[in-house]
């Protein structure tokens, strides 16, 4: 931990009432960031669903009234499930699009007018190695990461001028809130995904909020436009 690397930074982080979006938030804090932290639920500054218009735009001008500017975003809310391509329904798809893409693409829009006014503009997103490959059921799921990749390059592409910088964090399987029904419902699944890590183990939040907060400093100051595995080496061994 680098203590101070990130003081008087300004941060909004959205899916921070557990797993990795609590564990980022907690650790730009402890970096020296002001952070402002949103979720559907749980003990979080604003409680705020992301897919509902406006919302975005509504915590962006928060953290702007707040702390008078913006200079990192980080967004982690996002959504997971398995239904096979036979007799998956739209409703579950449309979901899982409104969650994982739509609203990161409003947050990314919203911030974007204050994010220019900061010399350390950072954009972090949360996609997943499943936007590399395929895994029967993750239709929906896969679709989702694969479109984050993509605004992460071309958002990339488009900022840059601006000096802020966009980047994706792709985690393996990572032992939070969310992926646990899956875990405990299938724990031959878990198990093939200890296995599949060259380190053998599931990933914790904390293994993602360490390398979010990287991003956000100025250590990462010429890295934009990428996806980064932080997987245990899992995408090693397909």
């Amino acid at each position: 931990m680098t203590a101070g690397r990130l003081d008087g930074r300004a941060a909004l982080v959205t899916g921070a009432g557990s797993g990795i979006g609590l564990a980022t938030a907690r650790r730009l804090a402890a970096d020296g960031a002001r952070v402002l932290t949103t979720d559907r639920a749980g003990n979080v500054d604003i409680v705020a669903d992301v897919t509902e218009p406006g919302t975005n735009a509504k915590l962006v001008a928060e953290v702007d009234a707040r702390f008078g500017g913006l200079d990192i975003v980080v967004a982690c809310a996002g959504i997971t499930g398995m239904q096979m391509l036979d007799g998956h329904d739209d409703e579950f798809f449309d979901q899982m699009m409104a969650v994982n893409v739509t609203a990161v693409f409003r947050l990314m829009r919203d911030a974007l007018p204050l994010l220019k006014r900061s010399p350390h503009g950072r954009i972090i997103l949360i996609g997943s190695v499943m936007s590399s490959f395929g895994e029967a059921g993750m239709t929906a799921y896969s679709a989702s990461k694969h479109a984050v990749l993509g605004m992460t390059k071309s958002v990339a592409a488009e900022v840059g001028a601006f000096g802020i910088t966009v980047n994706c964090i792709q985690p393996g399987a990572i032992d939070t809130p969310m992926t646990a029904p899956a875990f405990t419902a299938m724990p031959e699944f878990k198990q093939r995904w200890i296995d599949k890590a060259a380190l053998g183990r599931l990933g914790q939040p904390e293994d993602i909020a360490d390398v979010a907060a990287f991003l956000a400093s100025d250590d990462a100051r010429f890295m934009s436009g990428h996806g980064l595995f932080v997987d245990g080496g899992a995408t090693q061994r397909q």
